[in-house]
């Protein structure tokens, strides 16, 4: 049987404690903002203006600093959610059902800049805003899901009952992640393959990956940073009547 050791055991527990992890939150805020800053500022930076002009696309290519981050945070996002959900949903912990629905907005804004940054860039390479190929259809899916993820909590009054229903349909849509990822490899497509996360080697120059791999770091951060502002708010809403909350806000009200 496999034990955890008893000082992780009991940092994850006092993480589970609303209290602690709106303290916790708290105080990480600031380094979290610096470091979204600063991975921000190199990333655009480094793609806007010191990377080279690609010598076929010339500096169109330059939105895949925000197109491809973009596109692999909405993934990245619907897995985390997904995972959140379903450990809410076996484990019942109010934190993980709280991370799941604070995910789904900042995931929905995600998958919905790489649908529009997809189709500008799409406009000059392909002569065309959108086609009905397997990426781009299983990508507005994604956008689908989690509109129905938001759409679906706010509609059921009773937040226990609701975080349950989320779970289910963010484990049901998850099947769709897959199919997004290799759909360029099942299906003839216009999206061009993978250029990054190849097993030999990047197809990119270190001088243009180098930006992009700072992008997405930065907004992975910026996912964190979202998430919890929102988690918060939740958190605060549920445990309203808490004595930790009417504490917190005599405090702030002093």
């Amino acid at each position: 049987m496999f034990l955890i050791p008893e000082p992780i055991g009991r940092f994850f527990h006092r993480l589970a404690s609303p209290p602690h992890f709106y303290a916790l939150t708290n105080r990480l805020m600031p380094w979290l903002v610096a470091l979204f800053l600063i991975l921000l500022i190199s990333g655009l930076v480094g793609g806007l203006y010191l990377a080279p002009a690609d010598y076929q696309q010339g500096d169109s290519y330059r939105i895949i600093y925000i197109h491809v981050p973009a596109a692999w945070m909405s993934l990245f996002i619907y897995m985390m959610m997904a995972i959140a959900g379903a450990i809410g949903l076996i484990w019942r912990i109010k934190l993980a059902e709280i991370v799941a629905i604070s995910s789904a907005p900042v995931g929905a804004a995600f998958t919905f800049i790489a649908l529009v940054t997809g189709s500008l860039w799409g406009k000059p390479m392909w002569g065309t805003w959108w086609v009905w190929d397997a990426r781009l259809t299983s990508e507005l899916i994604l956008l689908f899901l989690y509109l129905g993820v938001i759409g679906l909590y706010g509609a059921i009054d009773d937040k226990k009952t609701a975080s349950k229903a989320v779970a289910i349909l963010a484990l049901v849509g998850v099947v769709n992640i897959p199919i997004i990822h290799y759909s360029v490899e099942w299906w003839s497509t216009l999206h061009q393959g993978a250029t990054v996360t190849k097993m030999d080697k990047p197809s990119i120059h270190v001088s243009m990956l180098i930006p992009l791999l700072l992008m997405a770091l930065a907004f992975k951060f910026y996912y964190v940073i979202a998430m919890l502002q929102r988690a918060k708010l939740e958190l605060l809403q549920r445990e309203r009547t808490a004595q930790w909350v009417k504490k917190l806000i005599t405090e702030q009200t002093l």
